[in-house]
């Protein structure tokens, strides 16, 4: 993503300067509609899916108001991240290039290492969920054909594996592109077909509505009884609370998508419009998808409404939205991946700035096609990609990574973050009344956060000890 300042090259006499932005790097050109198909692309994953099993957990009153409150708490956090685009002021003042960088320059040093962590921890988490989502929907697709062609009581198991190592040596080779700025076609392809899986689980669903073969729901969600104890019941709210919050997540590439925008109008009021887009398309979608799954299955809903095979017919159908899964999963495993690459890649230059190894880009040509290769990304970025796909093979547990992932970046990365960098931005008085609301804002979805990473925990570490490593069977 990193581009040299003077690399823009001018032809027939014009001038340079024409050709850059104000930082010397080339000009941007994205806008409010290719930064929408960015945040989309992210935001609406196959943990769209899941959001059915999320709502049978929470019923249609918590359920329907968490992701709207959700909804409301992501629009005004990721505006104020938007203003921090530039420091100190949001309009003219010096780029972040990154979500870390800001938080260095508007909270200091021991704030920059935290966020770090926690975001390239989670982006690196992601990348490890969309292998595990890749496999269990082409998984899907064969036991939906197996289904239709033995029946549906047919012994139709098969183990992630290949399509896990299938999925990763794709990933490699998409991994060589070298900045995000090349992946808006891959990006809005990725976008439709999100909109595709999501509307076809939705039809289905509805489908089963309409044709009355719908099962009872309730307000407030599966009820307690001699199939779910008490406790089983809160840890399966909590982890339901951190499928949705994952569902509302972007911060880890905000400022990926916000150094893609053209400088004129103002970056930050460009990304404003973009996030009131994408995240009311996304709540329109979460509330559709979860709502009809729940709706269609009652308190039987599956963790993934595609692939927890609630339907078998038509095949066709549920198998083209496990297509459309997988075509998102590619696009959007790069839109992640490529900050926590070029972070490394980053610090990598700049302790060894005179390496030929890491620094050195070879022009290379194979056939028609014209690409620059160079050695450091080609073996570090293999590397990461191999062990991301051992982590995913060792345990491919859709609905419970997703929900640990959700809870463990929402608190800081969508609340706490943000919310410090607007008060140390407009100097916000301590103690004062709009200090204490801010505050008190960031306290609250703390305290829905720690319990949903710790039930998500639970999840992942009962499914451990009833399964054998590396020979899963979906």
């Amino acid at each position: 993503m990193e581009v040299e300042a003077g690399k823009g090259v001018s032809s027939c006499g014009r001038d340079p300067s024409a050709e850059l932005d104000d930082d010397g790097r080339i000009k941007r050109t994205g806008n409010v509609l290719t930064a929408t198909t960015h945040i989309v692309t992210v935001v609406v994953g196959a943990g769209v899916l899941a959001l059915a099993w999320a709502m049978a957990q929470l019923g249609w009153i918590p359920g329907i108001s968490v992701m709207l409150i959700f909804a409301c708490i992501s629009i005004y956090t990721y505006n104020l991240i938007a203003d921090c685009y530039r420091y100190p002021d949001p309009v003219s003042g010096k780029r972040n290039y990154t979500y870390m960088q800001a938080v260095d320059a508007y909270l200091g040093g021991t704030m920059h290492v935290f966020c770090g962590l926690v975001q390239y921890g989670k982006l690196a988490g992601i990348t490890v969920g969309y292998t595990i989502t890749t496999s269990t929907s082409l998984v899907a697709i064969k036991k939906a054909i197996c289904f239709h062609k033995r029946g549906h009581k047919a012994y139709c198991k098969f183990s992630n594996n290949p399509y896990m190592i299938g999925f990763g040596m794709l990933q490699i080779l998409l991994s060589q592109i070298p900045n995000f700025h090349k992946l808006t076609c891959l990006s809005t392809i990725a976008a439709a077909s999100s909109f595709g899986y999501a509307l076809i689980g939705s039809g289905l669903s509805l489908a089963v509505v309409v044709s009355g073969k719908g099962k009872a729901t309730r307000l407030f969600g599966t009820k307690v009884g001699p199939e779910l104890s008490e406790e089983e019941k809160v840890w399966r709210v909590f982890s339901a609370l951190g499928n949705i919050a994952l569902a509302c997540s972007y911060a880890t590439v905000v400022y990926d998508i916000m150094d893609t925008l053209k400088s004129y109008p103002p970056e930050n009021k460009q990304m404003k419009k973009a996030n009131v887009l994408g995240i009311t398309a996304m709540t329109t979608l979460f509330i559709l998808c979860g709502g009809l799954g729940y709706a269609a299955f009652g308190d039987h809903t599956p963790g993934n409404i595609l692939t927890g095979f609630g339907f078998y017919e038509p095949f066709w159908l549920v198998a083209l939205g496990n297509v459309c899964i997988v075509i998102h999963m590619v696009g959007a495993y790069q839109v992640l991946a490529q900050p926590l690459y070029r972070i490394i890649e980053m610090g990598a230059n700049l302790v060894w700035p005179r390496s030929v190894f890491i620094n050195k880009e070879y022009p290379t040509k194979m056939g028609t096609l014209t690409f620059s290769l160079n050695l450091f990304r080609l073996i570090w970025r293999t590397i990461y990609v191999i062990v991301a796909t051992i982590i995913a093979m060792a345990m491919p547990f859709f609905n419970e990574f997703l929900a640990l992932l959700g809870a463990i970046g929402f608190w800081p990365l969508i609340v706490f973050f943000p919310i410090q960098m607007h008060i140390a931005q407009k100097q916000i008085r301590r103690l004062s009344l709009k200090w204490c609301v801010l505050q008190l804002l960031s306290f609250v979805c703390f305290l829905v956060s720690v319990p949903a990473a710790v039930g998500s925990i639970r999840a992942i570490s009962k499914n451990i000890k009833k399964y054998k490593l590396f020979m899963y069977k979906q």
